[in-house]
């Protein structure tokens, strides 16, 4: 239900409950809004332990100004108070733990705010303790947060000594504030730390298991507090003394920082810090999980430090080559062959079945590729080094002729990436780009051009730019000199990101050497004091944070756009909050900005024109293993079908350039009919790109459909609408942060859903169904027993082999138990032991006594024999009847309407068939099949309608390949057989009894709909069917492969003969799964790719049937490429709000739809629990080989 714009962005509990933590976070954790009355020593004692730190930082800073100890001692004595300090305080709240001293809720009429609310009644009653010092979950904790707040309460009173803030400002107000506001940013770190941590708004964590927050906040002031202790022990250091001056005025801004999240928790901080230094300064790319994020950090660091120590500049140019090429290869991918291939030699049955189903994608002719690759680039860079590395830059020197060469491969390549595209920058339409797409075979004919064109760009980006670049690289005369920290970092940098990412790479050298060419002289700043790998450092770090810094904006001007464009996202503080943000639109720009710097992302409030800047956090945004968890519902299953088939298409799209630029962080979504697969690139290298598919909900609500529509539209506008289209013309929908890129087939399920109306009610279709499913029961029981007989050696073994075909039907073995009793003794006293004057005739006893029986037959017992009541009608025992009222029992054991049935007297013995063919037995159905309770007058007119030709075409089909000797007249002894021909009859005849009864009228709509579903009502054939459950799903499968006989027949005219009837039945045997969606075999055929899938459904609220068809081929999928920074500003508000603001109602404002944005899309696609994908892939290396 959607709701409109101007709903509570908190609904009123909510709103109370963050203007309660708000406060605390602000503070650091003391709670002075608590939203009821409670005693005033409680607020006086927090304010006690929130000044403490001071008071002890306040007493060594006296000492220290009159004189009587110095500086460090001053510290030392500080923090040796509040360490004895903090760790009484958690002794005390252990104590208070261990007495046993109840705290009593308050009566109170509100039940949202009744877990809140406590009783004291001392001031340092046990309660008090432990509501102001919650304490800490590990003892270990206890002391190393005691001796943290220690060194921080000293480190702080040396931080902040009066004389030290004024040598450095030589101002007495500022000093005076500094040393104020200085001291309240600590006693905030100290109560965070020591006494109550507070939630903090940036959290990437939902839970914090080893309580690291506590740390964030000191761990802030250490570092601010770490520059002052550089600069107070460095000599002659200017650049520490300006910073160390700024950083004690923004000391003062923490608490600030801390409230409005910008400051990210430790674990996301050293994620991010890895993340940023491996791809900027290593070279490399982000990684997919925190392992490997770790290990190629320091792989990369210590590669980088290893080329500092290598005195020979050859050495460090074959290094550096060597290193970068190796390590901007798929190395777990390899790892993991190179794992499979060492097993198989050890144990190739083990490795078989461990390996079974996994694609190796590394195999000989990837390892020949990539030596020879490593070959020649170390050849190249070694011989242009020794032999053309030593002239200056001038314009006709080689490197001047390697950068002509880079300019000219970089345009080249920019115009055949682009050409691949819908659209040309996103704007305008693409002259070379298929028009109206609708069928694979139209566009691939339509494509072929544009598929030649991919191919030269992928063997220009792969094979000729990085040895390009290598060329341009090991002409530099700065490679002559390597022994400096520059040239280790900066070298190593671009030697691995030519291989790791060439499309930035080549566009970083291209601006370098066009810089160079530009400023020949020698003096300028640019040219003297940096070399050629630290210019292309901080061009990349700059084209990075351009970039973030446009889309960011562009996600900024959208909000504020739509806010007002789209009506249902207008509401009353809309014109206020525009004319703010366009009054302080420098604000605005200062925001984005710093945010892009961050490389964090832009955090709309509540998705509303109201700014913030998000924590730093790694480009993946969740914390949680990729494809660790979904939602997973029935319609993961289509997902699951359809992802390796996407998978290997979009490894085409991105070698040939059809996604745009796709870096690690990149977000696409994929469009067909109502499945939304949404894309997210982690990691990229070297002919490789590591992404995860994710699969969002198909049961459709208002939101979800708004937003799909505008989907839909956007695609069908660009793939769809083209054939009356202009050259060149703009794209409609441009500023939307979904752009087309192309289309890509896939090999997935097409769903067609039909009205049965006039087919399903059609009596005359109706009249034909009974016969139809005579025929189909027939050809199914047959291929059923063919089936059967191909286990048996020899028709002398088939009577054995029969007695033990069906083990699941147990029947049988109850009836002849039952006979032999009745031969051996016919009564005896203890059959009457049960029925005594007292017992309730309505009691289920009937099945527990013949389960009795059972179990007693099977240990040999001889079992009692229980007489049941003449004229009722017994059920199934289960245990809950046991508790059922006598009203409930006698609704159960007495059926009305329904024949009396005598329980008590025993089925007669079935004679011996008598075949007139010995093979005979090879096709005889079960003895039990044909025991139901039929009067011989309908088997005299199941005699009669019984299709004897159809039931000797179908023996004419058999072969019997498997019997090693065999007469040739088998196939005609077998159907002169008239005992083998009467068990069919009786066969089918117990399955129309069972699905039918003896009633011969056509069936009704209804009827047939329940038929198909497995939900006919009661009935006396339907209870002796449902014994047989074998027979019965049978005479199931046998149904509905009627029904669709019947709709096929409807639309595609009568059988003309039994061959093609015999040619329907073998290809719903074969190519279609036919039942329904429920069913477990459906989600089964899904993943087996049957080629077809068939369910019937109804629509109780309109009163019609339904029939829905799966078809599986290769359609064209729409793909299209998302604003990375809208996608990840919106997560990062909803991190916020559900983490910290716990505004988890399902009706929020934040997830309503917003067809610019694509907010409740957005929403779904993140990562449990704050989304609801209902799939989600592993990660999917996909071979750009």
């Amino acid at each position: 239900m959607r709701m409109g714009p101007d709903v509570p962005l908190l609904n009123d509990y909510k709103q109370e409950f963050f203007l309660k933590r708000f406060p605390q976070t602000l503070l650091g954790g003391p709670r002075f809004r608590l939203g009821y009355c409670a005693p005033p020593y409680i607020y006086v004692n927090q304010l006690i332990l929130f000044l403490t730190p001071w008071l002890w930082g306040g007493v060594g800073t006296l000492l220290y100004q009159l004189g009587v100890m110095r500086d460090f001692c001053t510290a030392a004595l500080s923090g040796g108070l509040m360490f004895v300090t903090a760790l009484a305080l958690q002794l005390t709240n252990l104590y208070a733990k261990q007495k046993t001293v109840t705290v009593e809720r308050m009566q109170i009429q509100s039940t949202l705010t009744d877990e809140d609310e406590f009783e004291f009644s001392s001031c340092v009653g046990s309660e008090t303790v432990k509501f102001i010092i919650p304490g800490k979950k590990y003892i270990i904790n206890t002391v190393l947060h005691s001796l943290l707040a220690g060194v921080l309460c000293g480190l702080g009173t040396w931080y902040l000594l009066p004389n030290r803030i004024t040598l450095l400002y030589s101002n007495l107000g500022g000093t005076v504030v500094i040393f104020v506001l200085g001291w309240v940013t600590i006693c905030i770190g100290e109560y965070s730390l020591i006494i109550n941590t507070a939630t903090e708004t940036a959290t990437f964590q939902a839970l914090d298991t080893y309580e690291i927050t506590a740390l964030m906040r000191p761990f802030y002031i250490f570092v601010f507090i770490a520059v002052d202790l550089a600069h107070r022990f460095a000599v002659n250091a200017p650049i520490l003394e300006q910073t160390n001056q700024i950083l004690h005025i923004l000391f003062l801004f923490l608490p600030f920082l801390w409230a409005m999240g910008i400051l990210p928790p430790l674990d996301a901080l050293f994620l991010w810090g890895m993340e940023q230094l491996l791809e900027f300064g290593l070279g490399g790319s982000p990684m997919s999980s925190n392992t490997k994020l770790l290990v190629m950090f320091l792989i990369s660091a210590g590669t980088a430090i290893a080329s500092y120590f290598i005195p020979s500049p050859l050495g460090v140019i074959l290094f550096m080559t060597g290193f970068g090429f190796i390590l901007s290869l798929n190395l777990s991918e390899i790892g993991f062959a190179f794992k499979h291939t060492m097993s198989s030699h050890l144990g190739p049955s083990k490795s078989q079945n461990a390996h079974r189903g996994l694609r190796i994608q590394f195999g000989w002719r990837e390892f020949i590729f990539y030596v020879t690759m490593l070959a020649f680039a170390l050849t190249e860079a070694s011989l242009l080094h020794q032999f053309a590395g030593s002239s200056l830059f001038s314009p006709a020197s080689p490197q001047a002729i390697a950068s002509y060469i880079l300019i000219l491969l970089l345009v080249i390549l920019w115009i055949l990436r682009e050409i691949q595209r819908v659209y040309l920058f996103g704007v305008f339409r693409n002259p070379f780009y298929p028009k109206d797409v609708r069928t694979v075979d139209v566009f691939m004919e339509k494509q072929r051009r544009l598929m030649k064109v991919g191919v030269v760009r992928r063997i220009l980006l792969t094979l000729v730019s990085p040895f390009a670049m290598i060329a341009f690289l090991s002409l530099d005369r700065s490679l002559q000199n390597p022994h400096s920290v520059s040239v280790s970092i900066g070298f190593t940098r671009i030697f691995r990101m030519v291989w790791q990412n060439t499309e930035n790479a080549l566009l970083d050298v291209v601006v370098v050497s066009a810089a160079q060419m530009l400023m020949f002289n020698p003096d300028l700043w640019w040219n003297r004091s940096l070399d050629t790998g630290i210019k292309l450092l901080l061009v990349g770090l700059l084209r990075d944070r351009l970039l973030q810094f446009l889309s960011k904006l562009h996600f900024a001007v959208a909000i504020l756009l739509t806010s007002w464009t789209e009506k249902k996202q207008r509401r009353r503080s809309s014109a206020a909050l525009i004319a703010l943000n366009v009054a302080f639109f420098p604000v605005l720009l200062a925001l984005v900005a710093v945010s892009a710097l961050l490389s964090s992302p832009l955090l709309p409030l509540f998705t509303l024109p109201v700014f913030l800047v998000g924590f730093p956090r790694p480009l993946r945004s969740w914390p949680g293993p990729v494809g660790g968890s979904a939602c997973v519902c029935s319609d993961t299953v289509y997902y699951r079908q359809l992802v390796p088939s996407l998978a290997t298409a979009l490894q085409g799209a991105l070698a040939a350039g059809g996604l745009g630029l796709s870096l690690p962080g990149s977000h696409y979504l994929c469009r067909f009919q109502d499945r939304l697969m949404w894309i997210l690139v982690l990691e990229k290298g070297f002919t490789y790109c590591g992404v995860n598919i994710k699969g969002l909900e198909l049961q459709e609500t208002s939101c979800h459909a708004a937003e799909a529509h505008r989907v839909d539209e956007i695609f069908e506008m660009a793939f769809e609408h083209q054939e009356h289209t202009r050259i060149l013309s703009p794209n409609p929908h441009f500023g939307h942060i979904l752009t087309p890129c192309t289309v890509v087939p896939v090999r997935l399920y097409s769903d067609a859903r039909n009205v049965l109306s006039g087919i399903i009610d059609s009596h005359e279709n109706l009249k034909h169904l009974k016969d139809d499913f005579v025929k189909v029961l027939v050809w199914m029981l047959v291929q059923h027993c063919y089936k059967k007989s191909k286990t048996w050696e020899s028709p002398g073994s088939a009577n054995k082999s029969k007695q033990g075909s069906f083990p699941e039907n147990q029947h049988s073995g109850a009836v002849k138990g039952s006979r032999a009793l009745r031969e051996e003794d016919s009564f005896s006293v203890d059959t009457m032991e049960d029925w005594t004057d007292d017992s309730d005739i309505f009691d289920f006893e009937a099945s527990s006594r013949t389960r009795d029986r059972k179990e007693l037959g099977q240990l040999g017992l001889t079992p009692k024999v229980h007489l049941s009541i003449p004229g009722s009608v017994e059920t199934q025992s289960q245990d809950f009847l046991q508790e059922m009222s006598p009203e409930d029992k006698l609704n159960r054991a007495v059926v009305l309407g329904l024949p009396a049935v005598d329980k008590g007297k025993q089925p007669e013995v079935l004679p011996r068939v008598e075949f007139s063919c010995s093979y005979s037995e090879l096709l005889s159905i079960p003895e039990e099949w044909r025991t139901a309770p039929v009067p011989s007058s309908k088997v005299s007119e199941m005699r009669q309608r019984f299709p004897e030709e159809w039931y000797h075409f179908v023996l004419s089909q058999l072969d019997f390949f498997h019997l090693k000797e065999k007469p040739s007249s088998l196939l005609t002894d077998l159907m002169k057989d008239k005992a083998l021909k009467d068990l069919y009859i009786h066969g089918v005849l117990s399955c129309c009894f069972g699905l039918f009864g003896l009633d011969n009228a056509v069936p009704a709509p209804r009827h047939v709909f329940r038929a198909y579903t497995g939900g006919i009502p009661w009935s006396a054939g339907l209870d002796w069917l449902t014994g047989k459950p074998e027979l019965f799903q049978l005479a199931l499968k046998a149904f509905r492969y009627t029904f669709k006989l019947m709709l096929d027949k409807a639309s595609l005219g009568p059988v003309e003969n039994f061959k093609e009837l015999v040619n329907y039945l073998e290809e719903y045997e074969s190519d279609w799964y036919i039942g329904l969606v429920s069913d477990l075999e459906w989600q089964q055929a899904v993943l087996q790719e049957k080629p077809y899938l068939f369910s019937l459904g109804h629509d109780p609220s309109m009163g019609i049937y339904t029939g829905r068809v799966l078809t599986l081929q290769e359609l064209l999928v729409q793909v299209g490429k998302l604003n990375a920074e809208a996608v990840r500003g919106q997560w990062a508000n909803l991190s916020w709000e559900l983490l910290y603001a716990t505004n988890d109602d399902e009706e929020r404002y934040s997830i309503q739809a917003h067809p610019a944005l694509l907010r409740n899309l957005t929403v779904q696609a993140a990562d449990p629990p704050l989304g609801y994908p209902v799939y989600s892939s592993q990660l999917l290396q996909l071979p750009l080989f």
